[in-house]
Protein backbone atom coordinates (compact mmCIF):
# COMPACT_ATOMS: atom_id res chain seq x y z
CA UNK A 1 0.00 0.00 0.00
CA UNK A 2 3.01 2.13 0.50
CA UNK A 3 4.37 2.68 -2.85
CA UNK A 4 0.61 3.04 -4.25
CA UNK A 5 -0.31 6.36 -2.17
CA UNK A 6 1.21 9.52 -1.27
CA UNK A 7 3.06 9.63 1.73
CA UNK A 8 0.70 11.98 3.56
CA UNK A 9 -2.16 9.98 2.31
CA UNK A 10 -0.10 7.75 3.96
CA UNK A 11 0.44 9.17 7.44
CA UNK A 12 -3.40 9.99 7.23
CA UNK A 13 -4.56 6.33 7.04
CA UNK A 14 -2.31 5.24 9.08
CA UNK A 15 -3.61 7.74 11.91
CA UNK A 16 -7.24 6.37 11.15
CA UNK A 17 -6.91 3.18 11.24
CA UNK A 18 -4.79 3.88 14.56
CA UNK A 19 -7.43 5.61 16.12
CA UNK A 20 -11.00 4.28 15.79
CA UNK A 21 -13.87 6.67 17.25
CA UNK A 22 -14.28 6.95 21.00
CA UNK A 23 -15.61 4.30 22.85
CA UNK A 24 -17.75 7.14 24.49
CA UNK A 25 -19.51 6.81 20.94
CA UNK A 26 -21.27 3.98 21.48
CA UNK A 27 -23.45 1.21 18.40
CA UNK A 28 -26.43 -0.19 18.67
CA UNK A 29 -25.37 -3.93 18.96
CA UNK A 30 -21.45 -3.37 19.50
CA UNK A 31 -20.95 -7.08 19.78
CA UNK A 32 -22.19 -7.95 16.64
CA UNK A 33 -23.45 -4.13 14.92
CA UNK A 34 -24.61 -3.29 11.98
CA UNK A 35 -23.69 -1.36 8.76
CA UNK A 36 -26.68 0.16 7.47
CA UNK A 37 -26.78 1.78 3.79
CA UNK A 38 -30.02 2.26 3.18
CA UNK A 39 -33.53 3.00 4.94
CA UNK A 40 -37.01 3.25 3.58
CA UNK A 41 -40.42 3.51 5.78
CA UNK A 42 -40.35 1.57 8.58
CA UNK A 43 -37.03 -0.77 6.97
CA UNK A 44 -33.21 -0.55 7.02
CA UNK A 45 -30.66 -2.13 4.82
CA UNK A 46 -27.94 -3.40 5.72
CA UNK A 47 -24.58 -3.36 3.00
CA UNK A 48 -25.80 -7.02 1.95
CA UNK A 49 -29.53 -6.08 1.18
CA UNK A 50 -30.62 -7.39 4.09
CA UNK A 51 -33.51 -6.09 5.16
CA UNK A 52 -34.64 -4.97 9.38
CA UNK A 53 -37.92 -3.81 10.75
CA UNK A 54 -36.96 -0.55 12.59
CA UNK A 55 -39.23 -0.48 15.90
CA UNK A 56 -37.32 2.05 17.65
CA UNK A 57 -36.69 5.00 15.30
CA UNK A 58 -38.42 7.56 16.22
CA UNK A 59 -36.20 10.22 14.28
CA UNK A 60 -37.58 8.96 10.96
CA UNK A 61 -41.04 9.98 11.76
CA UNK A 62 -42.79 9.42 8.99
CA UNK A 63 -40.77 7.09 7.64
CA UNK A 64 -37.45 6.83 6.28
CA UNK A 65 -36.11 8.93 3.20
CA UNK A 66 -39.96 9.75 3.18
CA UNK A 67 -39.77 10.86 -1.07
CA UNK A 68 -42.20 13.57 -0.16
CA UNK A 69 -39.97 15.32 2.31
CA UNK A 70 -36.94 14.09 0.51
CA UNK A 71 -38.18 15.87 -2.54
CA UNK A 72 -39.06 19.58 -0.80
CA UNK A 73 -35.68 19.81 0.54
CA UNK A 74 -34.00 18.89 -2.83
CA UNK A 75 -36.03 21.24 -4.68
CA UNK A 76 -35.51 23.86 -2.15
CA UNK A 77 -31.84 23.58 -1.76
CA UNK A 78 -31.19 24.21 -5.99
CA UNK A 79 -32.92 27.81 -5.03
CA UNK A 80 -32.05 29.21 -1.82
CA UNK A 81 -30.51 27.88 1.66
CA UNK A 82 -29.81 30.66 3.68
CA UNK A 83 -30.06 32.18 7.52
CA UNK A 84 -33.01 33.72 8.56
CA UNK A 85 -31.95 37.17 8.71
CA UNK A 86 -33.98 37.31 5.54
CA UNK A 87 -37.55 37.69 4.98
CA UNK A 88 -38.71 34.07 3.34
CA UNK A 89 -41.98 32.81 3.09
CA UNK A 90 -41.19 29.12 4.35
CA UNK A 91 -40.38 30.45 7.74
CA UNK A 92 -43.57 32.22 8.07
CA UNK A 93 -45.90 29.35 6.62
CA UNK A 94 -44.05 26.66 8.72
CA UNK A 95 -44.84 28.86 11.98
CA UNK A 96 -48.36 29.44 10.98
CA UNK A 97 -48.74 25.78 10.49
CA UNK A 98 -47.18 24.49 13.71
CA UNK A 99 -49.17 27.20 15.54
CA UNK A 100 -52.40 25.75 14.17
CA UNK A 101 -52.27 22.46 15.93
CA UNK A 102 -50.68 24.06 19.37
CA UNK A 103 -53.12 25.73 22.12
CA UNK A 104 -53.53 29.53 20.78
CA UNK A 105 -51.10 31.18 23.59
CA UNK A 106 -48.31 29.46 22.24
CA UNK A 107 -47.76 31.80 19.18
CA UNK A 108 -44.57 32.95 19.35
CA UNK A 109 -42.26 30.63 18.30
CA UNK A 110 -37.85 30.24 17.37
CA UNK A 111 -36.15 27.61 14.64
CA UNK A 112 -32.93 26.08 15.83
CA UNK A 113 -31.23 23.02 15.19
CA UNK A 114 -31.62 20.18 17.33
CA UNK A 115 -33.77 19.05 20.41
CA UNK A 116 -30.39 20.15 22.58
CA UNK A 117 -30.74 23.76 21.45
CA UNK A 118 -34.29 23.57 21.92
CA UNK A 119 -34.38 22.72 25.51
CA UNK A 120 -31.31 25.19 25.92
CA UNK A 121 -33.31 27.84 25.10
CA UNK A 122 -35.82 26.92 26.74
CA UNK A 123 -34.08 27.25 30.15
CA UNK A 124 -32.56 30.74 28.75
CA UNK A 125 -36.40 31.75 28.48
CA UNK A 126 -37.43 30.66 31.96
CA UNK A 127 -34.73 32.36 33.45
CA UNK A 128 -35.46 35.64 32.22
CA UNK A 129 -38.97 35.63 32.61
CA UNK A 130 -38.87 34.16 36.09
CA UNK A 131 -36.13 36.34 37.13
CA UNK A 132 -35.03 32.85 38.73
CA UNK A 133 -32.66 30.28 38.05
CA UNK A 134 -33.39 26.65 39.90
CA UNK A 135 -34.74 23.62 37.62
CA UNK A 136 -37.13 21.06 39.02
CA UNK A 137 -36.90 17.99 37.24
CA UNK A 138 -37.68 14.36 36.89
CA UNK A 139 -35.89 11.23 38.16
CA UNK A 140 -34.13 9.33 35.15
CA UNK A 141 -34.82 12.24 33.09
CA UNK A 142 -32.32 13.20 30.04
CA UNK A 143 -33.09 16.38 28.25
CA UNK A 144 -29.78 16.89 26.12
CA UNK A 145 -26.39 16.54 25.61
CA UNK A 146 -25.54 20.28 26.07
CA UNK A 147 -23.88 20.87 29.63
CA UNK A 148 -26.76 22.79 30.16
CA UNK A 149 -28.92 20.06 29.47
CA UNK A 150 -26.20 17.54 31.46
CA UNK A 151 -26.57 19.63 34.48
CA UNK A 152 -30.79 18.86 34.16
CA UNK A 153 -30.57 15.67 32.98
CA UNK A 154 -30.44 13.12 35.93
CA UNK A 155 -29.72 10.15 33.33
CA UNK A 156 -26.81 11.81 32.70
CA UNK A 157 -25.36 13.69 35.91
CA UNK A 158 -25.54 10.81 38.22
CA UNK A 159 -22.80 9.44 36.50
CA UNK A 160 -20.72 12.71 36.13
CA UNK A 161 -20.39 15.60 38.10
CA UNK A 162 -23.59 14.91 40.21
CA UNK A 163 -26.27 16.80 40.80
CA UNK A 164 -26.14 21.04 41.40
CA UNK A 165 -26.91 22.48 43.86
CA UNK A 166 -29.62 24.95 41.87
CA UNK A 167 -31.30 21.46 40.43
CA UNK A 168 -34.03 19.68 42.18
CA UNK A 169 -35.08 16.14 41.18
CA UNK A 170 -38.63 14.97 41.78
CA UNK A 171 -40.07 11.13 41.95
CA UNK A 172 -40.57 10.08 37.83
CA UNK A 173 -44.36 9.34 37.99
CA UNK A 174 -44.10 5.85 37.70
CA UNK A 175 -47.15 3.41 38.96
CA UNK A 176 -45.85 0.89 38.03
CA UNK A 177 -42.65 0.90 40.10
CA UNK A 178 -42.47 4.37 40.97
CA UNK A 179 -43.99 5.33 45.22
CA UNK A 180 -47.11 5.19 43.77
CA UNK A 181 -48.33 2.36 42.14
CA UNK A 182 -51.53 1.01 40.21
CA UNK A 183 -53.20 0.69 43.33
CA UNK A 184 -52.77 4.47 44.60
CA UNK A 185 -56.47 6.03 44.85
CA UNK A 186 -54.75 9.18 43.18
CA UNK A 187 -51.53 8.70 41.88
CA UNK A 188 -51.75 11.90 40.21
CA UNK A 189 -51.92 13.77 42.87
CA UNK A 190 -49.80 12.31 45.34
CA UNK A 191 -46.98 12.12 42.46
CA UNK A 192 -47.82 15.89 42.19
CA UNK A 193 -47.57 16.82 46.00
CA UNK A 194 -43.83 15.13 45.89
CA UNK A 195 -43.26 17.97 43.54
CA UNK A 196 -44.20 20.14 46.05
CA UNK A 197 -42.32 18.87 48.77
CA UNK A 198 -39.19 19.16 46.13
CA UNK A 199 -40.17 23.06 46.10
CA UNK A 200 -40.94 23.53 49.28
CA UNK A 201 -37.62 22.42 50.36
CA UNK A 202 -35.84 24.55 47.82
CA UNK A 203 -37.85 27.62 48.85
CA UNK A 204 -37.01 26.59 52.32
CA UNK A 205 -33.43 27.01 51.41
CA UNK A 206 -33.94 30.39 49.74
CA UNK A 207 -33.73 29.26 46.31
CA UNK A 208 -36.21 29.98 43.77
CA UNK A 209 -37.65 28.05 40.98
CA UNK A 210 -37.66 29.50 37.23
CA UNK A 211 -39.01 26.14 35.84
CA UNK A 212 -40.43 22.20 36.05
CA UNK A 213 -38.86 20.28 32.93
CA UNK A 214 -40.48 16.80 31.74
CA UNK A 215 -41.10 15.17 29.14
CA UNK A 216 -44.47 14.87 28.38
CA UNK A 217 -43.88 10.98 27.93
CA UNK A 218 -40.42 10.26 29.95
CA UNK A 219 -38.73 7.90 27.47
CA UNK A 220 -35.31 7.29 29.14
CA UNK A 221 -37.11 6.57 32.30
CA UNK A 222 -38.86 3.32 31.17
CA UNK A 223 -41.72 4.39 29.06
CA UNK A 224 -43.42 6.11 31.74
CA UNK A 225 -47.30 7.21 31.02
CA UNK A 226 -47.89 9.83 33.68
CA UNK A 227 -51.18 9.65 35.46
CA UNK A 228 -53.72 11.61 34.07
CA UNK A 229 -53.77 15.19 36.00
CA UNK A 230 -50.24 15.08 36.99
CA UNK A 231 -48.87 17.69 34.96
CA UNK A 232 -52.32 20.08 35.96
CA UNK A 233 -51.55 19.50 39.30
CA UNK A 234 -47.87 20.26 39.06
CA UNK A 235 -48.06 23.67 37.09
CA UNK A 236 -50.26 24.50 40.06
CA UNK A 237 -47.21 23.98 42.39
CA UNK A 238 -44.85 25.67 39.89
CA UNK A 239 -46.73 28.63 38.98
CA UNK A 240 -47.30 29.52 42.71
CA UNK A 241 -43.19 29.07 43.11
CA UNK A 242 -42.82 31.86 40.21
CA UNK A 243 -41.82 29.36 37.35
CA UNK A 244 -43.01 28.04 34.34
CA UNK A 245 -43.78 24.62 32.59
CA UNK A 246 -41.87 23.33 30.10
CA UNK A 247 -43.08 20.49 28.15
CA UNK A 248 -40.20 18.44 26.20
CA UNK A 249 -41.95 16.70 23.00
CA UNK A 250 -38.87 16.06 21.23
CA UNK A 251 -39.61 12.35 21.44
CA UNK A 252 -43.35 11.96 21.45
CA UNK A 253 -44.79 14.33 19.81
CA UNK A 254 -46.51 15.30 16.40
CA UNK A 255 -48.74 12.86 16.32
CA UNK A 256 -47.40 9.83 17.61
CA UNK A 257 -49.69 9.62 20.71
CA UNK A 258 -52.19 8.80 18.30
CA UNK A 259 -55.81 10.27 20.64
CA UNK A 260 -53.69 13.92 20.21
CA UNK A 261 -51.02 15.85 18.53
CA UNK A 262 -48.92 16.28 21.19
CA UNK A 263 -48.17 14.44 24.15
CA UNK A 264 -49.06 16.94 26.88
CA UNK A 265 -52.68 16.71 25.42
CA UNK A 266 -53.20 13.50 27.13
CA UNK A 267 -53.35 15.42 31.10
CA UNK A 268 -56.16 17.23 29.87
CA UNK A 269 -57.55 19.94 27.42
CA UNK A 270 -57.38 22.45 29.91
CA UNK A 271 -53.64 21.78 30.76
CA UNK A 272 -51.24 24.19 28.64
CA UNK A 273 -47.59 24.39 28.95
CA UNK A 274 -46.05 27.97 29.18
CA UNK A 275 -43.39 26.78 26.81
CA UNK A 276 -43.01 23.26 24.28
CA UNK A 277 -40.26 22.17 22.76
CA UNK A 278 -39.80 20.06 19.69
CA UNK A 279 -36.82 17.92 17.91
CA UNK A 280 -36.06 14.71 16.21
CA UNK A 281 -39.41 14.00 14.63
CA UNK A 282 -40.01 17.79 13.09
CA UNK A 283 -37.73 17.05 10.31
CA UNK A 284 -37.96 13.65 9.72
CA UNK A 285 -34.07 13.52 10.36
CA UNK A 286 -33.57 16.81 8.80
CA UNK A 287 -31.72 18.93 11.69
CA UNK A 288 -34.12 21.09 12.52
CA UNK A 289 -36.32 21.98 15.92
CA UNK A 290 -38.48 24.59 17.42
CA UNK A 291 -39.22 26.32 20.92
CA UNK A 292 -43.21 27.56 21.20
CA UNK A 293 -43.84 29.82 24.15
CA UNK A 294 -45.91 32.61 24.83
CA UNK A 295 -46.09 36.52 24.05
CA UNK A 296 -45.46 37.39 27.56
CA UNK A 297 -42.39 35.27 28.12
CA UNK A 298 -41.11 35.82 24.60
CA UNK A 299 -41.73 39.94 25.56
CA UNK A 300 -39.16 39.01 28.36
CA UNK A 301 -36.69 37.49 26.59
CA UNK A 302 -36.76 40.42 24.33
CA UNK A 303 -36.47 42.80 26.89
CA UNK A 304 -32.71 41.97 27.35
CA UNK A 305 -31.65 44.02 24.12
CA UNK A 306 -30.04 40.97 23.10
CA UNK A 307 -30.83 39.17 20.02
CA UNK A 308 -31.10 35.75 19.30
CA UNK A 309 -30.02 34.67 16.27
CA UNK A 310 -29.29 30.38 14.99
CA UNK A 311 -27.52 30.44 11.91
CA UNK A 312 -28.91 26.95 10.58
CA UNK A 313 -32.12 27.52 12.64
CA UNK A 314 -35.63 28.59 10.47
CA UNK A 315 -33.52 28.22 7.28
CA UNK A 316 -35.56 27.62 4.46
CA UNK A 317 -34.71 23.94 3.43
CA UNK A 318 -35.01 23.41 7.20
CA UNK A 319 -38.91 24.97 7.17
CA UNK A 320 -39.35 23.55 3.46
CA UNK A 321 -39.33 20.23 5.37
CA UNK A 322 -40.71 20.65 8.16
CA UNK A 323 -43.49 21.83 6.00
CA UNK A 324 -43.55 18.82 4.22
CA UNK A 325 -43.31 16.47 7.13
CA UNK A 326 -46.91 18.05 8.50
CA UNK A 327 -48.32 17.61 4.77
CA UNK A 328 -47.62 13.84 5.18
CA UNK A 329 -48.48 13.38 8.25
CA UNK A 330 -52.26 14.92 7.07
CA UNK A 331 -51.82 13.45 3.57
CA UNK A 332 -51.22 9.73 5.07
CA UNK A 333 -53.66 10.34 8.49
CA UNK A 334 -50.72 8.75 10.70
CA UNK A 335 -51.88 10.42 13.74
CA UNK A 336 -54.60 8.04 13.16
CA UNK A 337 -52.92 5.24 11.92
CA UNK A 338 -50.32 5.21 15.21
CA UNK A 339 -54.01 4.70 17.37
CA UNK A 340 -55.47 2.36 15.01
CA UNK A 341 -51.75 0.28 14.70
CA UNK A 342 -50.48 1.23 18.70
CA UNK A 343 -54.06 -0.02 19.89
CA UNK A 344 -53.45 -3.20 17.38
CA UNK A 345 -49.66 -3.49 19.46
CA UNK A 346 -50.97 -3.27 22.93
CA UNK A 347 -53.50 -6.13 22.78
CA UNK A 348 -51.28 -8.67 20.80
CA UNK A 349 -48.74 -7.50 23.78
CA UNK A 350 -51.07 -7.86 26.28
CA UNK A 351 -52.09 -11.16 25.21
CA UNK A 352 -48.40 -12.33 25.43
CA UNK A 353 -48.26 -11.07 29.27
CA UNK A 354 -50.65 -13.60 29.96
CA UNK A 355 -48.74 -16.01 28.24
CA UNK A 356 -45.35 -15.01 29.13
CA UNK A 357 -43.90 -14.05 33.20
CA UNK A 358 -41.10 -12.39 32.58
CA UNK A 359 -43.27 -9.31 30.91
CA UNK A 360 -44.49 -7.45 33.98
CA UNK A 361 -46.01 -4.81 33.02
CA UNK A 362 -47.14 -2.93 28.99
CA UNK A 363 -47.75 0.57 28.96
CA UNK A 364 -48.04 3.14 26.24
CA UNK A 365 -50.23 4.96 24.21
CA UNK A 366 -50.30 5.46 19.95
CA UNK A 367 -47.02 4.53 19.35
CA UNK A 368 -45.57 4.98 22.05
CA UNK A 369 -45.18 1.77 24.02
CA UNK A 370 -43.28 -0.12 27.16
CA UNK A 371 -43.03 -3.57 27.58
CA UNK A 372 -41.77 -3.96 31.22
CA UNK A 373 -39.42 -7.55 32.09
CA UNK A 374 -39.25 -8.63 35.44
CA UNK A 375 -37.31 -11.83 37.34
CA UNK A 376 -40.16 -11.93 40.01
CA UNK A 377 -43.82 -10.75 39.74
CA UNK A 378 -43.76 -9.92 43.48
CA UNK A 379 -40.39 -7.57 43.52
CA UNK A 380 -40.34 -6.23 39.84
CA UNK A 381 -36.87 -6.94 39.67
CA UNK A 382 -35.64 -6.05 36.49
CA UNK A 383 -34.98 -8.46 34.21
CA UNK A 384 -31.87 -6.42 32.68
CA UNK A 385 -29.48 -9.46 30.94
CA UNK A 386 -33.11 -11.58 29.58
CA UNK A 387 -34.03 -7.70 28.34
CA UNK A 388 -30.70 -7.80 26.30
CA UNK A 389 -30.36 -11.20 25.37
CA UNK A 390 -34.10 -10.68 23.48
CA UNK A 391 -33.09 -7.51 21.82
CA UNK A 392 -30.27 -9.54 20.58
CA UNK A 393 -32.14 -12.81 19.49
CA UNK A 394 -34.50 -10.48 18.17
CA UNK A 395 -31.85 -8.29 15.80
CA UNK A 396 -30.67 -12.10 14.98
CA UNK A 397 -34.60 -12.28 12.95
CA UNK A 398 -34.15 -8.96 11.50
CA UNK A 399 -36.56 -6.82 14.29
CA UNK A 400 -34.43 -3.87 15.52
CA UNK A 401 -35.53 -3.28 19.02
CA UNK A 402 -33.60 -1.49 22.12
CA UNK A 403 -34.43 -1.03 25.77
CA UNK A 404 -34.46 1.71 28.01
CA UNK A 405 -34.90 2.83 31.94
CA UNK A 406 -33.66 2.68 35.11
CA UNK A 407 -32.62 -1.05 34.91
CA UNK A 408 -32.44 -1.26 31.30
CA UNK A 409 -35.09 -4.03 31.10
CA UNK A 410 -37.95 -2.14 29.01
CA UNK A 411 -38.86 -2.71 25.18
CA UNK A 412 -39.46 0.49 23.44
CA UNK A 413 -41.28 0.52 20.63
CA UNK A 414 -41.37 3.71 19.10
CA UNK A 415 -40.88 3.40 15.20
CA UNK A 416 -41.53 5.28 12.29
CA UNK A 417 -45.22 6.53 12.03
CA UNK A 418 -46.10 4.24 9.24
CA UNK A 419 -45.58 1.12 11.13
CA UNK A 420 -48.08 -1.28 9.77
CA UNK A 421 -50.20 -4.10 11.30
CA UNK A 422 -48.04 -6.70 9.54
CA UNK A 423 -45.37 -5.53 10.99
CA UNK A 424 -46.86 -5.52 14.69
CA UNK A 425 -47.86 -8.87 13.80
CA UNK A 426 -44.54 -10.15 12.73
CA UNK A 427 -42.66 -8.58 15.69
CA UNK A 428 -44.79 -10.15 18.62
CA UNK A 429 -44.66 -13.55 16.93
CA UNK A 430 -40.70 -13.91 17.22
CA UNK A 431 -41.20 -12.07 20.26
CA UNK A 432 -43.47 -15.19 21.54
CA UNK A 433 -41.08 -17.39 19.85
CA UNK A 434 -38.26 -16.10 21.37
CA UNK A 435 -39.57 -16.05 24.86
CA UNK A 436 -40.69 -19.39 24.75
CA UNK A 437 -37.78 -20.32 24.05
CA UNK A 438 -36.07 -18.59 26.50
CA UNK A 439 -38.71 -20.19 29.20
CA UNK A 440 -37.91 -23.79 27.59
CA UNK A 441 -34.71 -23.55 28.18
CA UNK A 442 -34.96 -22.08 31.68
CA UNK A 443 -36.92 -25.13 32.80
CA UNK A 444 -34.15 -27.63 31.52
CA UNK A 445 -31.91 -25.73 33.06
CA UNK A 446 -34.42 -26.08 36.99
CA UNK A 447 -34.27 -30.18 36.36
CA UNK A 448 -30.96 -29.85 36.79
CA UNK A 449 -31.12 -28.49 40.61
CA UNK A 450 -29.80 -32.16 41.98
CA UNK A 451 -25.89 -31.04 40.01
CA UNK A 452 -24.83 -27.63 40.93
CA UNK A 453 -25.60 -24.80 37.86
CA UNK A 454 -23.18 -25.15 35.08
CA UNK A 455 -21.26 -28.64 36.17
CA UNK A 456 -19.04 -30.46 34.39
CA UNK A 457 -21.70 -33.23 33.89
CA UNK A 458 -24.85 -31.69 33.85
CA UNK A 459 -24.34 -28.36 32.16
CA UNK A 460 -27.01 -25.83 31.60
CA UNK A 461 -28.69 -25.41 28.04
CA UNK A 462 -27.27 -22.55 26.15
CA UNK A 463 -29.46 -19.77 25.41
CA UNK A 464 -28.52 -19.36 22.15
CA UNK A 465 -25.61 -19.92 19.27
CA UNK A 466 -24.54 -16.40 19.90
CA UNK A 467 -24.85 -16.53 24.09
CA UNK A 468 -21.19 -15.27 24.70
CA UNK A 469 -22.62 -12.28 23.02
CA UNK A 470 -25.98 -12.00 25.17
CA UNK A 471 -24.16 -10.97 28.48
CA UNK A 472 -23.64 -14.28 29.72
CA UNK A 473 -27.58 -14.23 30.54
CA UNK A 474 -28.25 -17.74 32.21
CA UNK A 475 -31.30 -18.28 34.33
CA UNK A 476 -30.37 -21.34 36.38
CA UNK A 477 -32.28 -21.92 39.87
Amino acid sequence: MGGLLPSGLQAWLSTVLACPHSSSCRLFFPEDPIKIVRGQGQYMYDEQGEEYIDCINNVAHVGHCHPLVVQAAHEQNQVLNTNSRYLHDNIVDFAQRLSETLPETLCVFYFLNSGSEANDLALRLARQYTGHWDVVVLEHAYHGHLSSLIDISPYKFRDLDGQKEWVHVAPLPDTYRGLYREDHPNPAEAYAGEVKRVVSSAQAQGRQIAAFFAESLPSVGGQIIPPAGYFPEVAKHIHKAGGVFVADEIQVGFGRVGKHFWAFQLQGEDFIPDIVTMGKSIGNGHPVACVATTQAVARAFEATGVEYFNTFGGNPVSCAVGLAVLNVLEKEQLQAHAAHVGSFLMELLRQQKAKHPIIGDIRGVGLFIGVDLIKDEATRTPATKEADYLVSRLKENHILLSTDGPGRNVLKFKPPMCFSLDNVQRVVAKLDAILTDMEEKLRSCETLRSQPCGSPTKPCPSLGKNEASHSNVQWCP
